[in-house]
């Protein structure tokens, strides 16, 4: 799956056209060439490969799967590493998709590993600031760190509204300890994956926006500056959360042992109640006279006196807040 554009002086003039055409398009004076590649074949990327100078290092980077999110500089271009997230709410997993691209002077390559990264929602937020294309490659960039960090911004957000149902749940009339211990594993797995991918994220915004390296425009300026003011927020957010699911872990633990403790003052209060009939009927039961022996009067003392003693240690009990 290929998609291609073609942009003069910050127009769209053509899309769709074959990856042998891009050496004449970046001829055209003022042109700005987008390429995107998904799941490339080694052929297709090779010939792009060639046709941007590019380095094979590069170019294996771009194919190898897992690799952190980063920017390299190379001489004439830049290659570029970054992660795609969505949380799946039923299970609590991340999802993640890898994107690479090479940020040419002229020329901005996108090469995605799997088809889950949505890059018509990216085309879309191009068409709809078209005004800012005119800024040369940085603005296509833009779009595409954009998109990126907002989806980061919009699974931890997700992940927050998850864990305040799993707090819901921790102190539930009916508590589940086995499901939240459960959801809590998997939604801390997700914050460890998630901080893998945001935190390096400050790093390469921040390397964007240094003058020097003359990768930005000057009028996207601002725009940068957003996207690292998200990026930070994204990354305090997930350190925050990670605090709070490990709170949470600790919490229900806490909860267990009070749960346990009640139950065994609780069980204790009833042996106790439970002993006073047995001790006075095992009393009672000996071979030897006692008061009311072989008469209906001491049957109903015993009865009485069970009764009594029982009810009374209810109460204490109960005053105590141990039933």
């Amino acid at each position: 799956m290929e998609h291609t554009r073609l942009y003069c002086d910050g127009k769209l003039t053509d899309q769709n056209f074959p990856l042998q055409d891009i050496s004449e398009h970046l001829a055209i004076p003022g042109a700005l060439v987008w390429v995107d590649l998904c799941v490339p074949q080694s052929a297709a990327l090779q010939l792009v490969a060639d046709e941007l100078g590019l380095h094979e290092i590069a170019v294996q980077d771009a194919v190898d799967t897992h690799e952190r999110p980063k920017l390299d500089r190379y001489d004439t271009y830049d290659f570029l590493n970054l992660y795609a997230v969505r949380l799946d709410t039923d299970s609590g997993r991340l999802i993640t998709s890898e994107i690479s691209a090479f940020i040419v002077p002229t020329a901005l390559v996108t090469v995605r590993k799997d088809e889950r990264f949505d890059i018509e929602a990216v085309i879309a937020r191009w068409d709809e600031s078209g005004d800012l294309v005119a800024n040369g490659i940085s603005a296509l960039l833009y779009g595409l760190i954009d998109y990126v960090v907002d989806g980061h911004f919009e699974a931890v957000q997700t992940l927050d509204e998850q864990i305040e149902v799993l707090e819901d749940l921790l102190f539930d009339d009916r508590p589940g300890d086995r499901d939240v211990q459960r959801r809590s594993f998997e939604l801390r797995k997700s914050l460890v994956l998630l901080r893998r991918v945001v935190l390096p994220m400050r790093e390469v915004v921040n390397t964007l926006l240094r003058r020097d390296l003359k990768i930005m425009a000057p009028a996207m300026t601002p725009y940068y500056q957003d996207v690292y003011d998200h990026v930070l927020r994204a990354t305090e957010w997930t350190e925050s959360l990670r605090d709070l699911v490990t709170t949470i872990l600790e919490t229900n633990l806490t909860i267990q042992g009070n749960r346990l403790n009640v139950i065994t003052k609780k069980v204790t209060s009833w042996a106790a109640i439970i002993a006073v009939p047995t001790a006075i009927t095992g009393y009672y039961g000996q071979n030897v006279p006692y008061p009311g022996f072989g008469k209906p009067l001491g049957f109903w003392a015993s009865n009485a006196f069970i009764a009594v003693l029982s009810v009374l240690l209810y109460v204490a009990f109960r005053r105590k807040d141990w039933l």
